[in-house]
């Protein structure tokens, strides 16, 4: 028994657009939030490592650096785990849209004035040629905008975005 190729059915399945857009909503939030996730492992178990590549960017205050080496990692795996998770998305999407954007700066801070580091992003070795620097910025450009897409594409979910919104109210006349 073949597939019927005009109403998408072989197995007794058809998706229909709002199916297809959940699906897709879903496999981006997979994506995005395992990114985080496995980004976040290894700065977890080294947290010296880490700290080294922060201070590497020459961006923050010492004093900060190991405060960022031990909280970071751990944000970026929880709100990771609840972007995956579907416990909170809209806040999760905040945080880790939030962290793209400041890595997108300090990368391109960096990049701007020829300073050569060590990302740190998926592993901790040394990757400072200034070419990964560029496709470092494409990479998290492009998960900003998957990040945004799917803001905007969650709606009626749990999280902060409805906090900042305020909740919906009916008409005062309405019972």
């Amino acid at each position: 028994m073949g597939a019927d190729l005009n109403s998408g059915r072989k197995w007794g399945l058809k998706l229909n657009n709002r199916d297809k857009k959940a699906l897709l909503l879903w496999g981006i939030r997979v994506v995005m939030g395992g990114c985080f996730i496995y980004a976040s492992l290894h700065k977890i178990i080294h947290p010296a490592e880490f700290a080294k590549i922060i201070y590497g960017y020459d961006v923050f205050p010492e004093t900060a650096i190991n405060l960022l080496a031990i909280w970071v990692p751990y944000i970026e795996c929880v709100a990771g785990l609840c972007l995956v998770a579907g416990f909170f998305p809209s806040s999760a999407l905040l945080i880790l849209n939030g962290l793209l954007s400041g890595f997108i700066l300090i990368i391109g801070y960096n990049l701007i004035r020829g300073h050569q580091f060590d990302c740190g992003c998926f592993s901790l070795a040394d990757q400072s040629h200034p070419s990964s620097a560029f496709w470092l910025l494409v990479r998290d450009a492009v998960l900003l905008g998957a990040g945004a897409f799917l803001y905007k594409h969650l709606p009626g979910l749990p999280g902060l975005k409805g906090i900042i919104r305020g909740y919906e109210t009916t008409d005062p006349g309405q019972s």
